[in-house]
């Protein structure tokens, strides 16, 4: 039985490739990549350059969204995966983001998101 509406996960990147965290195209590029591997169903995209430097994108999918923000002038990366499908592979697409914009260290949280106990419990309650 469903216990949660969903689960996100924050990935944050240090010690990236600066060319990489300051280049919209290629953000827009790799993470259109991790929504694949993560087998997310893509909606609609948007991505933005920051001046001086920094991008912030987002992926609204089927099942939520993935986010993503730049500081180029501190080689990182902050990103944000929810998700309503909890088979969805969220891990691979971290692992794909760490790999292909050549972090040195990752820290990943997870946290589930709309417990159903407290959701039942306020319905049967109304």
């Amino acid at each position: 039985m469903k216990q949660i509406l969903g689960r996100q996960t924050m990935l944050e990147l240090y010690g990236c490739k600066k060319t990489f965290l300051n280049d919209v195209s290629f953000i827009e590029k790799v993470m259109v990549e991790a929504a694949n591997r993560a087998n997310a169903t893509m909606v609609q995209q948007y991505f933005h350059q920051f001046s001086p430097h920094g991008v912030s994108g987002t992926i609204v999918i089927e099942e939520s969204h993935i986010n993503i923000h730049t500081w180029p002038e501190y080689d990182f990366a902050a990103i944000d995966i929810f998700t309503c499908n909890l088979e969805m592979d969220v891990r691979g697409a971290c692992d794909y983001l760490r790999e292909i914009l050549e972090a040195k260290k990752e820290v990943v949280n997870s946290h589930d998101r709309g417990n159903l106990a407290i959701v039942n419990q306020i319905a049967s309650s109304i």
